[in-house]
């Protein structure tokens, strides 16, 4: 962010706050944030009720996206439902719309201290402290997500479509694969296995959309922050618990099932104490080899953004050649006995 990118938040900042003055005295770019663009300030508020010093989070569009990424002011009003769920997730302050301010919309958020990098996080165990309990931690913060439902007025943005959600996403992926240029074989492949043992429709609940070792929060105690709504939507709990345990998201600890963290029972038992319902584990599967068709589909269009000139990024550009690894586990994951 500019000087003047910054003036223009601090003037957003003092009306929102109700302050005599806000000044803006550091904006660091943080890293990750293919879709999105997270910048962490260092905000001085004078007058109000919100006076002092505070490190806050301005979050706003990339340059390019995906389709399926929800804009800024309704990933704030997910962030808003969350937050006054219980969920642990850094408290929403101030959206503003108005693109004349940075040029796209925003909103800013507090910054809570942690690290998200899943490398890290699956190897060191400086963070996070114990390591069953973190599991068991996330399991149950998703099981607060699920408990928000349908209908909801403030998150009347989100469609609640009839049909089974399984369906829908195997549609919506073959609608991405048949726009590019390239045949995809082994995704048509995962996407008819995923098609003839598709699940009728089940509970409808808050899916997070992308609940995975990276986009959540820790420090060397534990659990700071569920990061990343804008994939949110109403689907099947288990759309959510197949993604956080999918090999893809394990960051090479693949012999710990919760994401790379720990054991799967931990992060089972910690859903089903904080939901009050048993986990249907043998179904469990399906959602993982769903999760593995998914990361490659948008890992192609991740790799499209770079290709067509729309966003030059080395890091897209790099992630659309996570696809054969992707390929090989769907094939491995379809295998006939």
């Amino acid at each position: 962010m500019n000087a003047e990118a910054c003036a223009a938040v601090a003037r957003f900042i003092e009306g929102q706050a109700g302050a005599d003055r806000a000044e803006v005295q550091a904006a660091v770019r943080l890293s990750g944030g293919a879709i999105q663009q997270n910048w962490r300030l260092q905000v001085q508020i004078e007058g109000g009720p919100h006076g002092g010093s505070h490190s806050l989070v301005l979050r706003t569009d990339a340059p390019s996206g995906v389709a399926a990424s929800l804009g800024r002011p309704q990933e704030f009003a997910l962030l808003r439902a969350a937050f006054d769920a219980g969920v642990t997730v850094p408290e929403p302050l101030w959206l503003c719309e108005d693109r004349a301010l940075i040029g796209r919309p925003f909103f800013l958020m507090r910054c809570v201290a942690g690290t998200a990098a899943g490398h890290v996080l699956v190897k060191d165990s400086a963070w996070s402290g114990n390591r069953s309990r973190l599991a068991e931690r996330l399991g149950a913060e998703l099981a607060r997500i699920h408990a928000i439902r349908p209908p909801r007025g403030d998150l009347s943005f989100l469609p609640d479509e009839p049909g089974a959600p399984a369906l829908r996403a195997i549609q919506r992926f073959r609608d991405h694969l048949d726009a590019l240029a390239t045949p995809q074989p082994t995704l048509e492949w995962g996407l008819r296995r995923l098609e003839r043992h598709a699940p009728p429709r089940g509970d409808t609940v808050l899916c997070h959309g992308d609940f995975r070792t990276g986009n959540y929060l820790v420090d060397e105690q534990g659990l700071t922050g569920i990061l990343d709504w804008e994939f949110a939507a109403w689907g099947e709990p288990l759309q959510d618990i197949g993604w956080f345990c999918a090999r893809c998201w394990r960051f090479g600890a693949y012999e710990r099932g919760a994401g790379g963290i720990g054991p799967r029972e931990d992060f089972y038992r910690g859903y089903e104490q904080a939901s009050g319902h048993a986990l249907d584990r043998s179904a469990v599967p399906y959602w993982e080899l769903m999760a593995h068709v998914r990361w490659a589909v948008i890992a192609l269009q991740q790799a499209e953004r770079h290709a067509s000139g729309e966003e030059p990024s080395l890091l897209l550009a790099l992630t659309g050649h996570i696809v054969p690894e992707l390929e090989h586990e769907i094939i491995a994951m379809t295998e006939l006995p």
